[in-house]
């Protein structure tokens, strides 16, 4: 994202720099022409091997012995199991590619019944961003797993992001196209009778998928108030500031949904590249950076001797979490997964716990700094996040 922020510097944003979509050399057709990429009803998927669900709207390709999802969109939605990322052969090129078995939608439904019931009732659910493949969220879902010891079934939705870094606005347009499918499927969700927390996680991009159909469940759900998703996590959210606090209280946070325990914790970061260069595509600041849009407030913040971080307007339910002085990586755009700090925070927040004595407050009472914890050593951030080295998720 730092480079695209390079090239959008150099070249307008109607140039030759952003990568355009195309349908590629293979008709789509012939990737799903084996019969494997059509789940057979009561096929025995082996929930050790591939402990993690998935519902997606990606294109697989089903040619080899290893089915991958591609970065097309598919021709409807899929279900199935997973594991993290492993290392195969593929014409003669080593690749990363997570391990899956498709289902029939009514087989996966029951497996994730099965799963929920012999757990509390508790789901999470992971929706990514973008520049982002199968085998780098399935690595990032699998890692959130491990970190948070949840105790319940993961679930990964992955719609087609390109996973290329010049491919935002393509990233952008999918997801958006998707909006419809992802509404559904979390409207299914919330609808079961034995799921009765939904966590859901939403990264980058994502949070433009997850807060309208979240309000598209709270109005249309047969549930009387949608209770069951109650704990909202978005982290570096890509989603326009001012939308965010003008429509929030309608619906998401809207205070009889408050009164049913739904909260809203974002991690936002002042150092986040990636959020940068989505500002300066889009003219506004977005909700996951703390950048003051308004001089006026923040002439106002210096005179007073505050750090000029301008946030997003209290709402009850809302906590803001700014990992700012604990930023990690290049673009500072997955702290939840990279930084120690905040991934010990992170954890908290998936267990239901509302504070943490690691957390400085503010002038604001809805906002939280995190600081550097001397007794992290240098290179200690692996360890508490509980990343795996053998692959690098695209940020």
């Amino acid at each position: 994202m730092t480079r695209l922020l390079a090239a959008l510097a150099i070249v307008p944003l109607s140039g030759c720099s952003i990568a355009a979509v195309d349908y590629g050399k293979i008709r789509h057709a012939d990737y799903v022409a084996d019969p494997r990429c059509e789940a057979q009803p009561g096929a025995v998927v082996d929930g050790e091997a591939l402990p993690y669900f998935f519902a997606t709207s990606r294109l697989p390709d089903c040619r080899t012995s290893d089915i991958e999802l591609l970065r097309h969109r598919g021709d409807h939605m899929r279900y199935g199991r997973f594991n993290a990322p492993r290392e195969v052969v593929v014409d003669k090129k080593k690749k990363q590619i997570a391990p899956i078995a498709f289902q029939t939608s009514a087989d996966w439904w029951r497996a994730l019944q099965a799963e929920t019931d012999r757990k509390q009732g508790r789901v999470l659910l992971y929706v990514h961003g973008y520049r982002e493949n199968f085998s780098t969220t399935s690595k990032d879902a699998a890692q959130i797993a491990r970190m948070t010891g949840f105790d319940g079934p993961i679930i990964e939705y992955s719609w087609p992001s390109q996973g290329k870094l010049l491919s935002y606005v393509v990233d952008e347009t999918n997801m958006y196209h998707d909006v419809r499918n992802f509404r559904d499927f979390l409207k299914s969700l919330a609808e079961q009778t034995w799921v009765k927390e939904i966590v859901v996680v939403s990264h980058s991009l994502g949070a433009r998928l997850v807060i309208p159909a979240i309000s598209y469940v709270d109005r249309t759900s047969s549930s009387a108030d949608s209770s069951n998703i109650s704990n909202v996590i978005l982290a570096s959210p890509d989603i326009d500031r001012e939308t965010f606090e003008r429509d929030i209280e309608e619906e998401v946070l809207a205070p009889r949904r408050v009164a049913n325990n739904r909260r809203i914790t974002v991690y936002v970061s002042h150092a986040d590249k990636a959020l940068a260069a989505s500002r300066s595509i889009h003219g506004y600041p977005r909700l996951g950076s703390p950048y003051c849009f308004n001089p006026f407030e923040a002439a106002d913040l210096k005179a007073k001797g505050l750090p000029i971080r301008c946030y997003t307007a209290a709402v009850s339910g809302l906590t803001v979490i700014d990992t700012t002085d604990v930023s990690r990586s290049a673009t500072g755009h997955s702290n939840f997964l990279r930084s120690a700090v905040a991934c010990r925070d992170f954890v908290d927040v998936v267990a239901n716990k509302r504070t943490r004595p690691e957390r400085v407050a503010t002038h604001l009472a809805h906002v939280f700094r995190l600081l550097p914890d001397p007794a992290v050593p240098k290179d200690g951030d692996d360890a508490i996040c509980q990343r795996t080295p053998e692959i690098e998720t695209a940020e």
